[in-house]
């Protein structure tokens, strides 16, 4: 395979280093001894610059050669709240939480990448390495932009990558539009009246109205949305009550949206309100709703699409794709996406259990194969 050779000299480097964040892994916006790990290779590699900080706990480390364009390359960090249940001599030493999402693996690889453009210096221009907190869920990404990542770093593109597991081991795959969808989520505390279960008549149940509304969002999306359109609504949860005998006063609905386009984004949040406030009026009910506008839809640039799947050819020859269908699952690299041209890559993880799964684990044996796109991109941009 043509990976970088001097890449695959330190593959047992890179696998050290990933054992150790698998080992301490940290959650979002606490990723301070993941961050001081990062920081202490960064030194021993010799980078031009390194802060950190910035977005909380990110760290940002440049390489310059000469003058040109400037390129960002980014990792994401934070660990999950998950009990891990594999039996490895690295396993997670900090209870409760682990790397359930790759999250080591891509760290590992973009410092291997650093490590190597730091020796070789086959670029002109600037290399902006981006070590990024609180991708789970806590939107590190557009943190480190508020916090004057692009105004202390300006870039001209930026480049991802995140493993898949089950996509054959050490495949890259990258393509143009949609990669990951928007991801909204609510919460609907329906307030009715409660009374004896003997005495219906003497309630507004919650329960039967919570039951009608989950029915009524789900015609938004066979409905009011184009059939060529993507939109999921899923409520993922239902409390209400405890007793057998008991119509309760309150039920609570929690869900999440999902869509590739921003105008039915637009669309889906105004008639969630209409459906909720009018569902709940027919059944003389209030709803308490909270919105909470998640990220963005992750939407890969076409030129640059273009150049990183050419580049995951050079790297790993027929071991590369450029057409794989986009996913419902979401990713706050759509950030910087939506700042900066560039491209989201997938890296097959080989027969594994799934993200956010207590069995996965990064397959160590792709950490030559990832480091050596990111590097090679560098190299092939500032040429």
């Amino acid at each position: 395979m043509p990976i970088q050779n001097r890449i695959a000299e330190f593959q047992k480097d890179m696998q050290k280093w990933r054992h150790h964040f698998h080992e301490f892994p940290e959650l979002a916006y606490k990723e301070v001894n993941t961050a001081k790990k990062v920081v202490e290779l960064l030194k021993k590699f010799n980078v031009d610059k390194i802060e950190t900080g910035i977005g909380g706990t990110g760290v940002v480390a440049t390489l310059k050669n000469g003058t040109g364009r400037s390129l960002g390359l980014r990792a994401d960090m934070d660990a999950l709240p998950i009990k891990e249940e594999n039996k490895k001599n690295y396993c997670s030493k900090n209870k409760g939480v682990m790397h359930a999402c790759g999250h080591d693996g891509h760290t590992s690889m973009l410092l291997g990448a650093v490590k190597y453009l730091s020796e070789t210096r086959k670029f002109k221009g600037k290399v902006v390495c981006i070590f990024q907190p609180a991708e789970e869920g806590f939107a590190g990404a557009k943190a480190m932009i508020e916090d004057g990542l692009f105004k202390k770093y300006p870039i001209d593109e930026i480049y991802g990558m995140h493993n898949m597991p089950n996509l054959k081991e050490g495949v890259l795959a990258v393509q143009e539009g949609p990669r990951l969808a928007a991801a909204d989520n609510f919460e609907i505390e329906i307030v009715g009246k409660g009374a004896h279960g003997a005495m219906p008549s003497n309630s507004i149940d919650p329960i039967v109205c919570g039951s009608a509304l989950v029915q009524n969002l789900q015609h938004i999306v066979s409905r009011n949305s184009n059939p060529k359109e993507t939109l999921v609504i899923t409520i993922a949860s239902f409390h209400s009550g405890k007793a057998n005998n008991v119509i309760p006063k309150n039920a609570t609905l929690n869900g999440t949206i999902r869509y590739y386009d921003d105008d039915i984004g637009k669309m889906v949040k105004k008639r969630f309100f209409e459906v909720v406030n009018s569902t709940c009026k027919a059944y003389g009910a209030r709803p308490i709703i909270k919105f909470n506008k998640g990220y963005p839809a992750t939407v890969n640039h076409k030129k640059q699409s273009e150049f990183a799947y050419n580049i995951a050819k050079k790297v790993n020859g027929k071991n590369s794709t450029n057409v794989q269908s986009p996913m419902m699952g979401s990713e706050d690299f759509s950030y910087f996406l939506r700042e900066v041209p560039g491209a989201f890559a997938w890296i097959g993880n080989g027969q594994s259990a799934s993200l956010h799964n207590p069995k996965y684990d990064f397959n160590d044996n792709i950490l030559s194969i990832g480091a050596s796109f990111l590097a090679t991109l560098a190299e092939d941009y500032l040429k």
